[in-house]
């Protein structure tokens, strides 16, 4: 389950304390906020508030340098666009190779890209597959700072 940005779960906690004072049931606003984390199956507002905020983070940012295989070839370049796209959790990077990759696996030709736009999931990997289920993109993820 995709959770709601950490307004929008606040949002939800003062629409469910007016639902219940509605009812003659009293909770504060950090009751509310409890009551809500359990719903959604976090032991409490803390752990759900850090769960949606890391949901939201985007896993690269524009002018990255990154590293990874297109089409099982490794490369090196630089993250050019970055969106998220809507509710999926996934986002469209288009990437600008530091040299072009071959994309063709034959012998007798070849396609070099530059360039390429992909969705991607949180981790970093395609969407896309080949046909035998290789992802067309991998990206090795920056390491979190500590």
């Amino acid at each position: 389950m995709t959770l709601p940005s950490v307004s929008d779960l606040k949002a939800q906690a003062r629409r469910l304390r007016t639902a219940l004072a509605s009812n003659g049931q009293t909770v504060s606003h950090s009751q509310a906020l409890e009551l809500l984390s359990a719903q959604y199956g976090y032991r409490d507002w803390n752990t759900v508030c850090a769960a949606a905020v890391s949901e939201t983070r985007q896993p690269f940012a524009i002018g990255d340098r990154v590293t990874g295989t297109y089409m099982r070839q490794p490369f090196s370049g630089e993250v050019r666009g970055l969106s998220k796209l809507a509710q999926s959790g996934h986002f469209r990077v288009t990437l600008q190779f530091d040299q072009p990759v071959d994309v063709v696996s034959f012998d007798s030709f070849s396609a070099h890209r530059s360039r390429v736009t992909s969705v991607i999931r949180r981790d970093g990997v395609s969407v896309s597959k080949t046909s035998d289920g290789e992802p067309h993109l991998n990206l090795k993820l920056p390491r979190p700072e500590q």
